[in-house]
């Protein structure tokens, strides 16, 4: 599974179905959706700000991460912006790896 953060903005129509329907609601909405996918939601918290929400989610791939991604968006209702997110161990691993790389201007 690879994990991601997805930041989300609601729209003027989004948070107003936020406040009808509560924010327990849109976090078991949430869960539902990634569990369809094949993942699990590790945390969901609201937040005020130019950040409406943040969801940390488990998933499948990044194609699994894309389409919720797209589903969401299309909906009209929210923005959303995606980080991968990355285990020390991974940042170990990576760090491990030799990379030819040529610098802009070099």
């Amino acid at each position: 599974m690879a994990r991601y953060m997805i930041v989300a903005s609601y729209t003027h129509d989004g948070i107003k179905g936020v406040v009808d329907g509560g924010g327990t609601a849109r976090r078991d909405a949430v869960s539902k959706t990634v569990k369809e996918l094949g993942g699990t939601l590790a945390s969901f918290d609201f937040a005020f700000g130019v950040d409406d929400a943040y969801a940390i989610v488990d998933l499948p791939d990044d194609v699994a991460a894309a389409a919720l991604g797209m589903a969401v968006v299309a909906s009209g209702m929210v923005s959303t912006r995606t980080v991968v997110l990355l285990t020390p161990e991974e940042i170990d691993r990576a760090a491990g790896v030799t990379v030819a790389y040529q610098p802009p201007g070099k």
